[in-house]
């Protein structure tokens, strides 16, 4: 360990936890790491550093940081961003133009905000904790449907409606739904007062199909007649996500939008990957536009996530993996920012939310100065002067369960067409809607508030994990689904879903126009 800032944990007499211990120890900046330590001390009011400790005084944390130098600010938000530790860091994109014969830095004008998912509880979970989580989503989702004007006349909470029959608005979480012997929907509400039955008739064919839509946990609007024994429901209203505005900028720069790797696979497309790359760096015009890449998880094929994977594999072990990975990271031109967020394949805990990729297994990552590694989900900002273009990047975990749930989904095999299935989390407003719907689903529940509440709605979502480029618009919001760089595998001709590799979505973010590029090729087609 640098013997400065080991020197300097003695004099303060710091016991830090070993993880937070290993990052400050792989710092090279002595001022950096002072700077650290001295916030931690004055805000634990302890000697023993955790984790839990920092996440719990998170707001005091971020007013220090940001009184620091600018570069000494970066350095210690990286360090508590590897933390997987909710953080918001602003930072400069850097913008570089051809000027004759040389190439001229000039001042940047693009900026970008990021948002991580707190992805790291302060105590020991207990049963009390899911409680808190479910009451926050409700809270969280409550607010978003008391702006709908159709909601607001008569709106009460289920206790107060009395034994007379009346028309109300109430809001509730779905708790039971059930089909009656005539046919019809009884579907139970509860919010934070108590819980009420409310009926659709099958014949009111419109609402019996938005109806039938319902899945446990969903939180909804619903106009309806009856008193505290029955409701008749005659409108349902999701929270829903809108983006009036059509946001551009003045800079001609562009974003191209990756997912699904799988680095180390035997079926990893390494050749048409290539073919991307060479074209990144070819001077071709639309190339020289890309500002940004967005990686949205399985970025390798990890080690151990399914029974007999070791006979699929070309390189065993996560570092070899993240190795190949980070070669091909090395050779994007300096000037493009990459953000990329886990999958479930990554080296990380495989929950919603997922924190970042770890150093421990991909070292090489941490070494490319213009990766920035983010959570999943994220919500990364591009600024320019006062306008926001906001890129919700997430994995796609709650995507096959859905699609086996819902029977819109169901019967457009809507792994063919993934944007379809992001219309319905902006539509609730949460990307993994349904507890306990996927065994490969785990929480890391949050009292305060739940992370996979869509509470800003994105200009652009990006997402992966089906293996195929899709693009859609709902409500404003941009729908981006990546495609992948892996041939079928056994798993994926067993099911009958069909990947569509080697296609590239690039976004103009001046002109909001945007292309689909294709990269795929017959030298690996039969891979």
């Amino acid at each position: 360990m640098n013997e400065e800032i080991l020197k300097l944990i003695r004099e303060k007499g710091i016991l830090l936890e070993k993880e937070i211990f290993d990052i400050v120890n792989s710092i090279n900046d002595p001022k950096a790491a002072k700077s650290f330590l001295e916030i931690v001390q004055t805000f634990a009011g302890q000697k023993l550093i955790t984790r839990a400790v920092i996440n719990k005084n998170i707001k005091f944390v971020k007013n220090y940081v940001n009184k620091l130098e600018i570069a000494n600010k970066e350095l210690v938000e990286n360090i508590f961003v590897r933390l997987g530790l909710s953080f918001e860091i602003i930072k400069q994109s850097e913008v570089r133009h051809i000027g004759g014969d040389e190439e001229v830095a000039v001042a940047p004008k693009i900026k970008y905000k990021l948002f991580y998912a707190d992805t790291t509880p302060d105590k020991k979970i207990d049963v009390s904790d899911f409680v808190g989580h479910f009451r926050a989503r409700y809270q969280e989702l409550q607010r978003i449907l008391m702006n709908r004007p159709e909601l607001q006349q008569n709106l009460v909470s289920i206790n107060k409606i009395s034994s007379n029959r009346q028309s109300h608005s109430i809001i509730g979480m779905v708790k039971e739904k059930r089909v009656t012997k005539n046919r019809n929907l009884i579907i139970t509400f509860e919010d934070l007062t108590g819980e009420i039955s409310g009926l659709v008739r099958e014949d009111n064919k419109e609402i019996f199909e938005k109806a039938n839509e319902l899945q446990v946990d969903d939180v909804v609007g619903v106009r309806a007649s009856g008193n505290n024994e029955l409701l008749f429901i005659y409108n349902i209203f999701f929270p829903d996500a809108f983006m009036p505005e059509k946001m551009k900028f003045d800079e001609d720069v562009s974003a191209a939008f990756v997912s699904d790797m799988h680095c180390g696979s035997t079926f990893h497309l390494g050749k048409m990957f290539e073919k991307f790359l060479n074209w990144l760096n070819s001077g071709d015009e639309e190339a020289k536009k890309i500002g940004y890449i967005f990686f949205v998880g399985d970025n390798v094929d990890g080690v151990g996530i399914f029974p007999g994977q070791q006979n699929l594999l070309t390189l065993k072990t996560m570092k070899e993996q993240y190795d190949l990975l980070a070669s091909y990271l090395k050779r994007i031109p300096k000037n493009i920012t990459i953000f990329m967020c886990p999958g479930q394949h990554d080296a990380t805990r495989v929950a919603e939310p997922q924190p970042i990729i770890s150093r421990r297994y991909a070292p090489a990552l941490y070494e490319i100065e213009n990766l920035v590694l983010v959570t999943n989900p994220a919500m990364v900002k591009l600024c320019e002067g006062e306008r926001e273009l906001k890129f919700l990047m997430y994995h796609g975990a709650s995507f096959n369960a859905l699609i086996h749930e819902i029977k819109e989904l169901k019967v457009l095999k809507a792994h063919s067409c993934p944007a379809k299935v992001s219309k319905h989390l902006l539509k609730r407003r949460h990307l993994a809607p349904m507890h306990g719907m996927s065994k490969s689903i785990v929480y890391t529940p949050n009292a305060e508030k739940d992370p996979l509440v869509i509470s800003e709605v994105p200009d652009v979502m990006c997402t992966g994990d089906l293996h195929r480029a899709d693009i859609e618009n709902y409500n404003g919001v941009l729908i981006i689904a990546s495609s992948c760089w892996e041939s079928q595998t056994p798993f994926e001709e067993k099911v009958g879903n069909i990947p569509e590799p080697g296609k590239v979505p690039i976004l103009n973010l001046k002109t909001r126009q945007i292309k689909m590029l294709d990269f795929s090729g017959k030298e690996e087609e039969g891979k």
